[in-house]
């Protein structure tokens, strides 16, 4: 039985997550912002969770301590936190400019600084969040496709620096999924039909699609994989399907 932490376990795509590791007869320890969703789910799951900023590095530091304690040993983290801010460069404000960092990239750092500590000398993995935007130019996504280019450097260089302690580091990068935060952007037929176009496989993804992913890269069943970005886009950031 392997253990788990999930940040951003009730989004979308963490919630997938949780759901599957659970089914799987694995544990995870749930943690997010919103203490009502993330008891719910918890509750569903049979699981613990922790309210927490994920962009404070004493609180994801203090929730991996907690679960890594409780579990006796912790085998994976998966930070699945995130924002959408589709806003060109002049229109971007400052506060947007930071809030976009403190989510997606200063997370992310958070959660490889607080798990590299915890693993201690055991192996482990982590698993991070880009996007497809960070490797193909989309417009009015400067904000965003820059925190998670960041995400990609902070994940190719800490799978460097710890791959000799049997840590593996790896991240998705998603298109267009269904979830909340997507959810006024597919809320009209015209719009879900426009970004089913973008993909090459005619699709908008399902959190299904990357939590498989996620699962897949954090299992020590994939011990010989490290600092690997793995594009879960329906193709979005590599080809273009002929009309």
């Amino acid at each position: 039985m392997a253990n788990y932490v999930v940040l951003g376990a009730a989004g979308g795509i963490g919630s997938e997550l949780c759901r599957r590791i659970v089914a799987k007869e694995d544990q995870v320890w749930l943690a997010g912002r919103t203490e009502a969703t993330l008891q719910a789910l918890a509750d569903s799951l049979g699981s613990r969770y922790s309210v927490l900023d994920a962009g404070s590095f004493e609180q994801v530091q203090a929730c991996l301590t907690n679960a890594a304690s409780h579990f006796g040993k912790l085998d994976g983290v998966a930070n699945c936190v995130g924002s959408l801010l589709l806003k060109p460069a002049h229109l971007t404000t400052e506060a947007d400019w930071q809030a976009v960092l403190q989510t997606n990239l200063t997370s992310a750092f958070a959660t490889v600084r607080a798990a590299v500590g915890v693993f201690q000398q055991q192996p482990g993995s982590i698993v991070l969040v880009s996007s497809a935007a960070a490797q193909i130019g989309l417009a009015n996504h400067e904000a965003i496709a820059a925190a998670k280019a960041g995400v990609v450097g902070l994940m190719l260089a800490a799978a460097a620096s710890y791959a000799s302690r049997g840590i593996r580091i790896n991240c998705v990068a998603p298109g267009m999924v269904h979830t909340q935060l997507t959810a006024k952007l597919l809320a009209s037929e015209i719009m879900k039909r426009a970004s089913a176009g973008m993909h090459a496989l005619g699709r908008v993804g399902e959190p299904g699609d990357v939590a498989a992913a996620i699962q897949w890269l954090l299992s020590p069943e994939q011990s010989w994989v490290t600092g690997q970005v793995l594009g879960i886009d329906g193709g979005l950031s590599r080809i273009r399907s002929r009309a």
